[in-house]
């Protein structure tokens, strides 16, 4: 038995079409709108039904994950959430996979110990999860003087994305305006790139410099002499919108904010990316490229892929991720999925699924 909270989200709904296509097992859909929970399953072939079930509930969490072999979460917001589920999947004799999380998540729940041959997969998404993932491609068998990230477009934000994009800020996630250079990261070396055309974004954009700490673990495990790492907007709204809310926003653990402070800052974001959305209408566009040092051996320089929903792509990765924990692919113990799934096998896999126009490595 697969368990899949969040199933009727943007993320979850294709999680739960992919898993059943891969025939990865019966699946146990869970979510806190029971009806929409059993509208989904009843589409699935195979077998599906609906629990309801609450992550704040900690009863129903453990009768949700009792008898499953994996526990698949796509709910959230995840920095609130941290190893909550993780735990109870643990508890139940599960393994786990999880959309977000980041090293928020995969430090809490490392040090309150792991059991032995359990496997948790955190940030097995879009960004991040595959940001780390598919640059990986370009630097097997051989060094790099450069590689540069950019990763973005115009896709409209949920609630709950917005919420999370305005509390994954911070040393655990990341440092703006930064690079990677000669081994660290070196801050404030980077300004942002204002109306600049790049391949595969169909109009000008604006990306704006930000070192994530899986681009510094992509720094250090692939040997790259400079990283350059860029969130791409197609206006300026949304990082006017983030920026505002941030400023605004206390000064603490931001685990510790209420939903009622939140929301009016995620409305913010929400709105400027409607705003985007109805201007250029949707699309989303990571594009890494690198720059072997010289007299390396010949390879790859380019990977494009281009996608209409950024949220049903990272439910595909969810899905992967799924099949990769289930299969042994992923060892015991608790990893993020840009270091833990194989990025050959991840792109094969991407570039079969009709969610993704255009994948090109070259």
């Amino acid at each position: 038995m697969i368990g899949l909270l969040g199933a009727t989200g943007a993320v979850g709904r294709t999680a739960a079409q992919r898993i059943t296509a891969y025939g990865l097992g019966p699946l146990r859909v869970g979510g806190r709108d029971l009806a929409g929970a059993a509208d989904l399953a009843a589409t699935l072939p195979g077998t599906a039904h609906a629990v309801r079930v609450d992550l704040n509930d900690p009863g129903r969490l453990a009768a949700f994950c009792d008898g499953c072999r994996v526990v698949v979460n796509c709910a959230g917001p995840s920095y609130q959430v941290l190893d909550t589920v993780a735990r109870a999947a643990f508890a139940a004799g599960a393994d786990y996979v999880d959309i977000g999380g980041e090293l928020a998540a995969k430090d809490a729940l490392s040090t309150g110990g792991v059991p032995e041959g359990r496997t948790a997969v955190f940030s097995a998404g879009v960004m991040p999860g595959l940001s780390g993932l598919l640059p990986r491609l370009l630097a097997k068998g051989r060094p790099l003087r450069r590689l540069d990230l950019y990763v973005g477009g115009a896709a409209v934000f949920t609630p709950l994305s917005a919420v999370d994009a305005l509390l994954t800020r911070g040393p655990k996630f990341g440092t703006p305006m930064a690079a990677w250079r000669a081994g660290r990261v070196a801050p404030n070396t980077l300004a942002p790139l204002n109306g600049v055309t790049l391949p595969g974004f169909p109009v000008p954009v604006h990306a704006w410099p930000y070192l994530t700490t899986e681009a510094q673990t992509l720094a250090m495990d692939t040997g790259a002499d400079e990283v350059r790492s860029y969130n791409v907007f197609v206006t300026e709204r949304l990082p006017e919108a983030l920026t505002a809310s941030w400023a605004q926003l206390p000064d603490t653990d931001p685990a510790t904010l209420s939903p009622a402070t939140l929301a009016p800052h995620a409305d913010a974001v929400v709105r400027a990316s409607l705003q985007d959305n109805a201007d250029l209408g949707a699309f989303y566009v990571m594009l890494f490229t690198g720059r072997p040092r010289p007299g390396a051996s010949p390879g790859p320089t380019r990977v494009l892929l281009t996608a209409v929903d950024s949220y049903a792509l990272s439910g595909v990765v969810m899905a992967l991720a799924t099949r990769a924990v289930l299969t042994g692919s992923v060892p015991p113990g608790v990893h993020l999925a840009a270091e833990a799934l194989d990025p050959d096998a991840t792109a094969t896999a991407l570039h079969d699924d009709p969610l993704v126009e255009e994948l090109t490595i070259r």
